[in-house]
């Protein structure tokens, strides 16, 4: 702390907070006067790389002078006496204030770093574990994606479990990380829409420019214009690649329910390029930049989705699902015991996965009685009543219990899957696998009392796949009842409500509501949308 080159660094550092300062004031005057993300884009760098360098200027100017070094005659003990030609040596004690500066900005630096290394190998983490291939159907679509955006290197695509967003790792070899089940759980349009966008991030070498943007995050982290830049320059680069994507595709519509879908799953559940900005910002920056150039038909299509973007805006400050009511195709959930089926008005209901109880008949004996002759064995009793309970059909139960050797079983069970591949001739059966994956995902967010898959959310989960939107209030309280239900705040217990588009043979604009009375994390499916107000049931 006492030396001329810890003082030196003090007034740099104390000139680089009006030096900062300048440089942010002259960014911001550029910001109001461009619109477009690359010119913005361009200018954040610029101001960072200019803060950096007036930093280093200022250092070379202040850096202190080498001292003097004069060799005294051996025998001469007394001190010259003043005026008698030699120098007086340069003092070397510094201000106190700006000696402390430096070991204190050091401190900070490597702090910072520690941090910025943990989010790497938190990053390297997430690349290997939780991970899975990607179907092969996505492999080639993903290259051909990446022929298209003019990227030249070969880019990887899995599967992970940890990932909440879609994301971009690595620059030498990249990896495009998608949450699990996201290739199955969206249209193909979307997944190939967020796809082109990290892509763009590989193209514009996004990942290895946010190492060097950290690393001046971390020299420069007591500069509140440089994290302010920091943040312009994440948001004007996700901007940037939101525009190459529109270019690709030629669709603001697609892509910006892409985005929604994406915020609406992330609601359910340390990225380096792949992050930053406001989702929903995002969508109106797309919508509002679309209006403008399509005169007047564009404006009426993005009033409409910036109205359902703004409805989504509501649980804990975060987009929740909208729920959407139609009187001419709506659908209702009624419950059958002991299982729950979906209805739909107009619509052939499905049957139950089992019938109620009734009288027992002395066919009905009879038949339990050969039933219990021909226990099936494991695995294939569990097969059955475990792994494929929701999805097997009565023709397919009756016609697999009939079967007297595993050897026809085997044979089943392998047929049982080739019926409902949609890619025959492929090594890879994606319904199969995306089976056991919404089952494994049942089980790893569901479970309470029981496991996962047998609960009301997991057995929803494992038939009909992700919901479109959701509804969350996993503590309950208060809640503004829709004008539809009655109005009216009332005080709830914890509850959710899904939101399926369409479901095959039930209808559109499914709703599906889960209550947990008990607080236990049980999840009930309910048919009376009252059955969540707790003040109500406590009369």
């Amino acid at each position: 702390m006492n030396t001329p080159l810890s003082e030196a660094i003090g007034r740099a550092l104390l000139h680089s907070l009006w030096e900062g300062a300048a440089v942010a004031l002259g960014l911001a005057i550029v910001l109001g006067a461009v619109r477009r993300p690359a010119v913005r884009y361009a200018a954040a760098c610029a101001g960072m790389l200019a803060i950096v360098a007036a930093i280093g200027v200022t250092l070379s100017l202040v850096w202190p002078a080498p001292v003097a070094r004069f060799a005294i005659p051996r025998g001469t003990f007394a001190p010259a006496a003043t005026g008698s030609g030699l120098p007086t040596p340069v003092s070397t004690k510094p201000a106190d204030a700006l000696g402390w500066l430096a070991p204190l900005w050091a401190a900070g630096v490597v702090l910072f770093y520690l941090r910025g290394a943990a989010g790497w190998f938190a990053a390297r983490r997430l690349r290997r574990a939780g991970v899975c291939s990607a179907a092969a159907f996505w492999q080639e679509r993903i290259a051909e994606l990446a022929a298209r955006m003019r990227v030249t290197k070969t880019v990887a695509l899995l599967e992970s479990a940890l990932a909440e967003t879609p994301v971009v790792i690595g620059h030498l070899r990249p990896v495009v990380l998608v949450p699990l089940g996201m290739l199955a759980g969206l249209p193909g349009a979307q997944v190939e829409s967020i796809l082109l966008h990290e892509l763009a991030h590989v193209r514009r070498r996004d990942y290895l420019v946010n190492l060097v943007q950290a690393a001046v995050e971390g020299i420069l982290f007591y500069h509140p214009a440089v994290w302010w830049i920091s943040g312009v320059m994440r948001s004007e680069r996700e901007n940037c690649c939101d525009d190459l994507v529109v270019a690709a595709t030629g669709s603001v519509r697609e892509y910006a329910s892409a985005l929604m879908a994406i915020e609406g799953r992330r609601m359910t559940g340390a990225v380096v390029a792949a992050t930053g900005g406001s989702l929903m910002k995002r969508v109106e920056r797309l919508l509002g930049r679309r209006s403008r150039r399509d005169g007047v038909v564009m404006p009426v299509v993005a009033a409409v989705l910036t109205l359902a973007v703004a409805a989504g805006m509501v649980v804990e400050g975060r987009p929740a699902a909208v729920v959407v009511q139609k009187k001419v195709e709506s659908a209702v959930v009624v419950r059958e015991a002991p299982k729950q089926v979906l209805v739909a008005q107009n619509a052939t209901p499905q049957p139950p996965a089992e019938s109620a109880p009734r009288t027992m008949t002395v066919e009905d004996l009879e038949t339990k009685e050969a039933a219990l002759k021909k226990e099936l064995v494991t695995p294939y009793k569990n097969w059955l009543d475990n792994d494929v309970v929701y999805i097997i059909s009565d023709q397919e139960k009756k016609a697999f219990q009939g079967l007297s050797t595993d050897e026809e079983r085997g044979h089943f069970v392998e047929q049982f899957w080739q019926r409902r591949d949609p890619t025959p001739g492929t090594p890879e059966n994606e319904m199969k696998e995306e089976h056991y994956r919404r089952i494994a995902y049942a089980n790893e967010h569901f479970a309470a009392d029981v496991p996962g898959w047998k609960t009301d959310r997991g057995r929803i989960y494992i038939q009909y796949g992700p919901p479109d939107e959701i509804e969350a209030h996993p503590s309950g309280g208060r809640y503004t009842r829709p004008a539809a239900q009655g109005g009216a705040d009332i005080q709830t217990y914890p509850f959710e409500q899904w939101l399926y588009r369409y479901i095959d043979g039930v209808g559109r604009n499914v709703i599906i509501e889960f209550v947990d009375k008990d607080g236990t994390g049980a999840y009930h499916m309910t048919m009376d949308p009252n059955e969540k107000d707790a003040l109500l049931q406590q009369k």
